[in-house]
């Protein structure tokens, strides 16, 4: 089932351990990730907002992380309230 992004919405914080997931409707998947941690785990990152987007059936949108180093289950809950907001 796919998930149509149809306005802008935001979710989590810059609180330590935590991240600001920010997404809009655009054509295809752009992801975009600035992270204290980036060095040593961008690709963990990026892997877990494709295989969560992918979950929740986005195809087609914007996705702006700001990861203060949180960990894969704030991961998945702040994008799933990000794209839930955006419906």
């Amino acid at each position: 089932m796919e998930t149509k992004i149809t306005r802008q919405s935001r979710a989590g914080s810059l609180e330590s351990n935590d991240l600001v997931v920010m997404i809009e409707p655009d054509n295809g998947l752009n992801i975009e990730i600035k992270s204290v941690v980036d060095d040593l785990f961008h690709d963990q990152i990026e892997a877990s907002v494709k295989k969560y987007l992918n979950e929740l059936g986005v195809k087609d949108a914007r996705v702006l992380i700001e990861d203060r180093g949180a960990l894969d289950f704030t991961i998945k809950a702040r994008i799933e309230t990000a794209v839930r907001r955006a419906r």
